[in-house]
């Protein structure tokens, strides 16, 4: 499975970089106003440190507005993502941008209907939020689990982007599911390592250490 990380911050984004813990990156409006920095700028430089795809965000409503902000942000650097919403204009836009050869990111998908829609439209990647699904009390893997199967029955290249993760275990019940891609917050990518036994056992062998009284430089 392939993580991307959903931030603006660049220095978050190089950290994890540096481990190879990157293999694209999400943006949206609210990332860009928390970066505090102009959408083209920011983006630019995760473009030049990211080998991969990175998801750059429309933020018109109508089809046309989508493809014209789709072709700007596409100037950028050649690996920009487009992203547009899952509505019927936001399909529009990304049958018009795919068929100009470029990479789509439908976001903002909430049903099984909507990713088989976007599969249709030819989308580079599905966004279905899992996070915000399980705050209306609806398992959001489940709906991760029925696209994989939509998609596997007919052969669709669309990618499943897990998206609105919020923990550790999104990221593993998403790799067992078999989604081709999970977007997360550093934050939870750098909580994966974590564990208490690991704690605890390393916490008993500095003790045992000490106690022979030796070093190693």
């Amino acid at each position: 499975m392939k993580f991307f990380v959903d931030t603006a911050d660049v220095a978050a984004i190089a950290e994890l970089n540096a481990l190879g813990m990157v293999d694209g990156v999400t943006t949206n409006p609210s990332l860009i106003m928390k970066s505090g920095r102009d959408i083209k700028e920011v983006t630019k430089e995760i473009c030049e440190m990211i080998y991969g795809p990175v998801s750059a965000e429309t933020v018109a409503l109508d089809a046309d507005g989508m493809i014209a902000e789709g072709r700007e942000l596409a100037k950028i650097a050649d690996n920009i993502t487009i992203k547009v919403p899952l509505t019927w204009d936001g399909l529009k836009a990304c049958k018009v941008l795919t068929d100009e050869g470029r990479m789509v990111n439908v976001t903002l998908c909430f049903s099984a209907n909507q990713a088989l829609l976007a599969a249709k439209a030819g989308a580079t990647f599905i966004s279905p939020f899992v996070g915000r699904l399980d705050d209306l009390n609806i398992d959001g893997m489940d709906l991760i689990a029925e696209i994989r199967q939509i998609y596997d029955n007919y052969g669709f290249g669309t990618e499943i982007l897990v998206a609105s993760i919020r923990s550790a275990n999104h990221m593993k019940e998403a790799a067992l599911i078999g989604a081709d891609v999970a977007t997360a917050p550093p934050a939870v990518i750098k909580s994966m390592a974590n564990h208490v036994m690991t704690d605890k056992g390393l916490d008993a062998f500095l003790k045992d250490w000490a106690k022979t009284g030796q070093k190693i430089l």
